[in-house]
């Protein structure tokens, strides 16, 4: 630098009485570096004031005139026009390397970079910056990493094994195998969750249904599957077929006048789950059941035998509303929704026995259901014996848990899940749910480690057990985590049973996530015409179709427990179901008799799970349509308005819940408003946001009500007099016959459902402070 200044020097004929010195420092509140710029005049080095120290002190100032002034500013030209071509001719050569990369004949990385020249001279270019992923990228990535052979090898692991059944030795080595699987996926976190529950297990010997008459007692069935949760012991009573049990069919009997208590009573597997039947026949004082599978149209499931449970709830009955954890003291009580009746499942041949030997009044055409013979009651003194032997044990089961942590908010999260457990092979019951659940796993972990994917949330991958006994598994871990899971977990994706047959979508879903699964299916192929996407399937009129959640689902407790969007998707076919699921002939090779495009069908399955939780996690704002609930809300007080004159007969009003429903309708267009006019950019202001959108699931859950004795309070999709649906019945049955009705408890439905309603609505505002203004 000494020689530069003293060519300089030379060249203007003196020299500078002082130089700048230039410091770049990084600055200590950010990575923005800046140069400091400091007079030689400023420092005293040594030598005299204003003088660097390597001049002679002696030297005559310089003359300043109009010569070296000239010469100044023909050199400041000189260097800016030679910076000018040093330029022209970087920015010419980058050009060029970005043509040959756009019209393919070089291979160049598209990210933008800068270019710097060192100290030394030579030219360098920056680190470039992370790629940025848009959303149709994002999607298409997703499409082209599933694999159907990764998801045939998943399903075939549970080849040649009987049982997985929850808490024994093929369930724990699948826990371990899944266990070691997310790690080497390597996903940020993986651990598992230990619970200590009751369930209930096959006695030494088998149960039996016998029939006895004339004194002569003749066994008609001895099966190795079993009921969970039923009563054991030995009762008698006179057979009674209820076609598929459900309220109506009780009602249909009772209209002609036949008595059912103290009788055994016969009922088809469909329409509602096996604990809702036993329970519906228990009330009318029933002493057992008895289940069967509907027939199929071919002969060969004619003698199979379902297991199942009848517990009319989820989680462990022992330890109801509350996580039976190793270190929980478990306190003497059990859930309602225990039968405390025997009910055992038979075969389709063995009913058909039965019937055979009932005398009394023929079944109605709609009950038939292809049994020849079928009756309803039993005329002559034969009645029927069954016996349980059932008894109860206690085992430690594992839920399997991997995590990809978001980047923005890992505190909030997608939950992705499947049922591990089966009593037999239970490929279409477990086995397809698991294999999705690891593909996506693997495949979501690729694109965050290899492909620069940062999801602003995290999502997490769970593998349940004890599904098989009612959502065992899940709903322990969501007991354990309820102060938390609402404000953390926005939707929860059900993966168990999503390959059933061909020719049909299940949906079941919150309405919250109407609009991502439309979008969703708008984009997804469909498996059976590649020329079509999947909503051509659907149709338009998807939503009307969508199915309700059943206990037996694993999202119902997320769902009405824990006030958690949800969503279950599957392909199945209607008029010939597939009928061995829960029995030991769910085997992998049946379900491929089933469907001659299993692997296709999961792999447009993982690819709507998969789709749905990168939206959720990749868009700054959630993907959650609340305004859907304003029009559930409108929907319902439509069927209201027919008992408006039915209701002011008792001196009450239907005013007040209009009302509310108004509030709620007001609250979701102040907060439409709100993200419409907010700066998205925002972290805070996003999030805050988000919170709302978050709350209004959770908000449903009745608040006037404790989650031990009412568990499922959602008014929607909940269970109890609570919900919106019982409040529906209750009216319905008071245009019928007014003195039914007990006025008392239809003024307490109506508070219920007001004040739940309008607690979404303030909920949804947001500040309390405004909640008047606004709604």
């Amino acid at each position: 630098m000494d020689h530069a200044r003293a060519a300089i020097f030379n060249l203007f004929g003196g020299e500078p009485t002082s130089y700048t010195r230039f410091s770049i420092a990084r600055q200590m509140d950010g990575d923005n570096s800046h140069v400091e710029m400091k007079l030689a005049a400023d420092e005293e080095e040594g030598g005299e004031i204003g003088r660097p120290d390597h001049l002679h002190a002696s030297m005559p100032p310089p003359r300043r005139n109009g010569k070296n002034l000239c010469f100044i500013i023909m050199a400041a030209v000189l260097l800016l026009l030679i910076g000018f071509l040093i330029g022209y001719l970087s920015y010419r050569g980058r050009m060029q390397r970005v043509n040959r990369c756009l019209d393919g004949s070089g291979n160049c990385e598209m990210t933008p970079t800068a270019s710097y020249f060192s100290d030394d001279g030579t030219e360098e270019e920056e680190v470039p910056g992370p790629r940025i992923l848009y959303w149709p990228d994002l999607r298409n990535m997703l499409t082209a990493k599933l694999s159907a052979s990764r998801l045939e090898n998943n399903l075939r692991q549970r080849e040649g094994k009987n049982s997985f059944e929850a808490g024994k030795t093929e369930d724990e080595n699948t826990a371990r195998r899944i266990h070691e699987q997310f790690t080497s996926f390597r996903l940020d976190d993986v651990w598992n969750d230990e619970h200590y529950v009751r369930l209930q297990d096959k006695g030494s010997s088998n149960n039996q249904v016998s029939i006895i008459e004339d004194g002569r007692e003749e066994l008609l069935e001895s099966p190795d599957a079993y009921v969970a949760y039923s009563k054991s012991g030995t009762v008698t009573g006179k057979p009674i077929y209820v076609n598929y049990g459900e309220k109506e069919d009780f009602q249909k009997l009772r209209n002609v006048g036949i008595p059912m208590k103290g009788t055994i009573i016969v009922f088809r597997a469909g329409k509602i789950t096996l604990a809702e039947k036993v329970a519906n026949a228990r009330k009318e004082g029933a002493v057992g059941a008895l289940m069967y599978l509907d027939p199929s149209n071919g002969r060969k499931a004619d003698s199979y035998v379902p297991f199942g449970h009848a517990h009319l709830g989820t989680g462990d009955p022992f330890t109801p509303g509350f996580p039976s954890f190793n270190h929980t003291q478990f306190p003497p009580v059990e859930s309602s929704g225990l039968p405390h009746i025997p009910v055992q499942t038979i075969s389709r041949e063995t009913a058909a026995k039965l019937f055979g030997k009932m005398d009394g009044e023929k079944c109605p055409q709609e009950w038939t259901s292809g049994i020849v013979g079928c009756k309803v009651t039993m005329s002559s003194n034969m009645t029927v014996k069954l016996t349980v032997n059932n008894i109860m044990v206690d085992r430690k089961i594992l839920n399997i848990f991997g995590v990809i942590k978001g980047f923005e908010e890992p505190d909030r999260y997608v939950v992705i899940g499947a049922q591990r457990d089966s009593w037999g092979p239970g490929a279409a019951k477990a086995g397809v749910g698991t294999a999705i659940l690891l593909e996506l796993a693997q495949v979501i972990s690729d694109m965050v480690k290899n492909d620069d994917y940062k999801p602003r949330c995290s999502i997490i991958f769970a593998s349940w057990s004890a599904g098989e006994y009612g959502a065992v598994g899940a709903t322990e871990w969501l007991e354990g985590y309820s102060t938390t899971l609402h404000a953390k977990a926005f939707t929860y994706i059900n993966l168990d049973t999503a390959v059933l047959g061909s020719r049909h979508v299940k949906i079941s879903a919150s309405p919250l996530l109407y609009s991502l699964l439309e979008a969703t299916m708008k984009r997804v192929k469909d498996p059976a015409n590649d020329s079509r996407y999947l909503y051509s399937r659907v149709g338009s009129d998807w939503i009307k179709r969508v199915v309700p959640l059943d206990l037996d689902n694993a999202a119902f407790p997320f769902l009405a427990y824990s006030g958690i969007p949800v969503v279950s998707f599957g392909f199945y076919d209607e008029d010939d179901e597939y009928f061995l699921l829960g029995t030991t002939m769910d085997t992998l090779a049946n379900l491929k008799e089933k469907t001659d495009k299993l692997y296709p069908l999961m792999l447009t399955a993982a690819e709507v799970a998969g789709q749905i939780a990168l939206r959720l996690t990749h868009d700054h704002e959630l993907f959650l349509d609340f305004d859907r609930y304003s029009e559930e809300l409108l929907s319902f007080q439509e069927k209201l308005w027919h008992f408006d004159s039915h209701v002011k007969a008792l001196g009450l009003t239907l005013n007040w819940l209009y009302f509310a429903r108004g509030d709620f309708q007001r609250a979701a267009d102040a907060l439409r408003r709100d993200i419409a006019n907010s700066d998205r950019e925002n972290r805070i202001v996003r999030r805050a946001l988000n919170d709302r959108m978050m709350k209004v699931e959770y908000d449903f859950l009745s608040p006037y009500l404790s989650p031990k004795d009412t568990p499922f309070r959602h008014i929607f999709f909940g269970k109890g007099s609570h919900t919106l649906q019982s409040l529906l019945e209750n009216l319905e049955q008071l245009a019928v016959n007014k003195t039914s009705v007990d006025v008392n408890k239809l003024k307490e439905q109506l508070a219920l459902a007001t004040w739940t309603i309008k607690g979404a609505a303030n909920a949804l505002v947001g500040d309390i402070w405004n909640t008047d203004n606004e709604i």
